[in-house]
């Protein structure tokens, strides 16, 4: 593909903007959903939840739209889809917003859950297009420019936490700092306009749709790393959505900054995810990705202040940092005739992770602090007594979530066992099978 056609520049800067809208929806989500809880879903025994299950949904869009928009992306366009996709931003923030303009909790259910939903398909639709559009675009240079982009993941989830920050520190509604997110959105829109997109790979070297489809069927490793997304994806986003809410009581500071610091942290690193996939190879630098993340997870469990989250945060920062764009190009590289639908399936397989682990996440985190508050009618009685303003029921129920806070961090902490075992087992075979070559070539 003659990429030298194409604005190169310009299309990339287009692909961060769209991953940085979505991003900056996830940190905003993540830095106020303490702010959304609290006054959507204020005084019921099963919050979190309800809360956990309607962020769910932005997980359930973004596999929702991967899934049928990577297949097609041809035929709609990249243009096209990525303007969709800011289109679906910018209403889906719109409709979280207007959930707090009702009184009534279904409809207020209903519209935060539609809202998110939204954003999760601007998402899905963004990844389904930036990261075909990168790789067709770099086609020297993959695990690289995949960092590079998604190094804004981060960037826009510093934007979007500090927001949420500033929120819990000057008591501003939550509802004007969602509403940040529509510029970005409006940006991606402007920028797309006149401008040529390349074809995907696939596209470009004429492989049929139809056999890009009948891939999965020809090369069944795919699955290995279809399932292995399930569990990086957790260990990666699952954390972020809830640090906020589960660690600022056990660490005496609103834990968002933890999310923030941990997004520079990985905004930095991926600008050298290059070199370090050069030397030890995707799955190698997968493999050492797990050990830290799993390391990083069971310490975070363990943290009570301020210095040792910071350093469990820096090892799991550390372990995440390079496993989403590293799947996205080892994919690329292994199964190139999956084209955009062996990409768009692996970004599947981590927004439906999520998608099934947030709740999950929310029912744990309830039930631990209804153990300690004495039973679910104790705590739906605490949050009452919270709603009413009660200092000593809101330092109460302070102390039930730092209780709460480790159970669910060391459940995710067992994951990434599998990980190690499973990228250890592929990064043994990649070496043997290149020192067999290299024997037979020197043989030759």
């Amino acid at each position: 593909m003659e990429s030298i056609e194409y604005n190169r520049t310009r299309l990339f800067w287009i692909g961060v903007l769209a991953l940085f809208t979505a991003a900056m929806c996830f940190g905003l989500r993540a830095g106020l959903l303490t702010a959304m809880r609290d006054d959507l879903f204020s005084g019921l025994a099963n919050a979190g939840e309800l809360i956990g299950g309607a962020f769910g949904a932005a997980f359930l869009g973004n596999a929702f739209s991967l899934f049928f928009v990577s297949p097609a992306l041809d035929k709609i366009g990249i243009g096209n889809v990525l303007r969709g996709s800011a289109l679906c931003f910018i209403i889906g923030v719109s409709l979280t917003i207007g959930a707090s303009f009702t009184a009534d909790i279904e409809t207020v259910k209903s519209l935060f859950w539609t809202g998110l939903l939204l954003q999760g398909i601007g998402w899905g639709s963004q990844e389904a297009a930036i990261n075909p559009m990168t790789t067709s675009l770099y086609p020297e240079d993959r695990t690289h420019r995949l960092n590079v982009l998604h190094a804004w993941w981060p960037g826009g989830i510093i934007v979007g936490g500090l927001s949420g920050f500033l929120v819990g520190q000057f008591s501003i509604a939550w509802e004007y700092a969602m509403a940040t997110a529509l510029i970005p959105a409006i940006g991606v829109i402007v920028l797309s306009l006149g401008v040529r997109f390349p074809q995907t790979e696939r596209a470009a070297d004429g492989i049929s749709v139809k056999d890009m489809l009948l891939e999965v069927f020809r090369a069944p490793s795919f699955l290995i790393w279809f399932g292995a997304m399930f569990l990086t994806a957790t260990v990666e986003l699952a954390p972020g959505q809830w640090v906020n809410a589960a660690l600022s009581a056990k660490v005496g500071f609103n834990a968002v900054l933890v999310l923030v610091y941990v997004s520079a942290l990985m905004f930095v690193m991926r600008h050298f995810a290059g070199p370090l996939a050069h030397r030890l190879s995707n799955p190698g630098l997968l493999w050492v990705s797990s050990l830290l993340a799993m390391i990083g997870l069971y310490l975070m469990a363990q943290a009570d202040g301020p210095v040792t989250v910071l350093l469990a945060a820096t090892f799991w920062g550390t372990g995440v940092c390079f496993m989403w764009p590293t799947m996205m190009a080892s994919v690329a590289e292994r199964y190139a005739r999956g084209g955009s639908w062996f990409i768009g399936l692996i970004g599947s397989a981590g927004a439906l992770a999520i998608y099934f682990v947030l709740p999950v996440f929310g029912r744990m985190y309830d039930a631990s602090m209804a153990k300690y508050a004495g039973g679910a009618d104790a705590l739906g009685t605490l949050k009452e007594n919270v709603g009413a303003g009660s200092s000593e029921a809101i330092l109460k129920l302070s102390e039930l979530e730092a209780q709460a806070a480790p159970e669910a961090f060391e459940q995710v902490a067992l994951l990434p066992i599998i990980l190690l075992v499973l990228f250890g087992s592929i990064w043994l075979l990649d070496r043997r099978r290149s020192q067999n070559t290299h024997a037979s070539k020197t043989t030759e």
